[in-house]
């Protein structure tokens, strides 16, 4: 059958049969792609935990990204009605800014914070206790001033351990890409038995990550199911647009 497809189809499967390292994309990959709110920390008299998330999820609605879905998905499971955002800014890989009720909120990562100058000193111990339980955690920023943090965890997908073992007993090592930071990183890497993790990776990155792989002598394949990752996988040896847990037996073999 393969001296039957296209040219290009050809030397794809060719390719495949010499691939020593495989990428796979995180979130929609090895995970879920589902991630929902564990926990909510306040320290302040200001503002409750209730209102902390409610206008966190109120510049959330309009962010596509799972993890702001997810904080939008916790305000509705606690029927919080939330405010129409203002001047809604959102930053690939850090988070997103808008006005809400008067105040301007600030929802992203601690280097997102740290961006935009705002001290995250009261909250560092949480964060480094949260990501070290395998959950992204998010800041709130109120006015400039961290009023909060959210921790969102997303979970393994069923068959994931399994086909990362296969590709061992290949002889193929496996690495995980993701914008999660490194703590975070390896937490799901550990559970799932990942060679190298590449972490705090932006969305424009992620070819670039392929391509240092490639640069120490690496035949990459890349596997990924966002929009984010088409860049990466145009740029590894093979690309395998498609999620983890849907690989089928014949997807596997191209790599035998």
């Amino acid at each position: 059958a393969a001296d039957r497809a296209p040219a290009a189809g050809r030397h794809a499967l060719e390719r495949a049969g010499h691939v020593k390292m495989i990428v796979l994309d995180k979130t929609g990959t090895i995970t879920k792609g589902q991630p929902s709110v564990t926990d909510v920390v306040v320290k302040n008299e200001r503002f409750t935990e209730t209102e902390i998330l409610r206008l966190a999820a109120s510049v959330e609605k309009g962010s596509e990204h799972p993890l702001g879905e997810a904080v939008v998905a916790e305000a509705g499971n606690r029927e919080l009605k939330l405010s129409e955002p203002q001047a809604f800014k959102a930053t690939a890989g850090h988070g997103v800014e808008a006005h809400v009720d008067g105040l301007h909120v600030s929802v992203g990562s601690p280097r997102m914070m740290s961006e935009l100058k705002i001290g995250t000193s009261g909250y560092d111990a949480d964060v480094s206790r949260l990501q070290g339980e395998g959950k992204t955690t998010v800041l709130v920023a109120i006015d400039n001033v961290i009023a909060g943090a959210i921790a969102i965890a997303d979970t393994v997908k069923d068959g994931s351990i399994e086909a990362i073992q296969q590709f061992h007993k290949m002889g193929i090592k496996v690495a995980m890409l993701t914008g999660d930071n490194q703590q975070t990183a390896q937490a799901i890497a550990k559970q799932v038995g990942i060679d190298q993790v590449l972490a705090d990776v932006l969305p424009g990155d992620k070819a670039a990550e392929v391509k240092k792989l490639q640069s120490q002598g690496y035949v990459t394949a890349m596997v990924g199911d966002g929009v984010n990752d088409a860049p990466a996988l145009a740029q590894a040896d093979v690309g395998i647009a498609s999620v983890l847990a849907r690989m089928s037996p014949w997807h596997r073999r191209l790599l035998c």
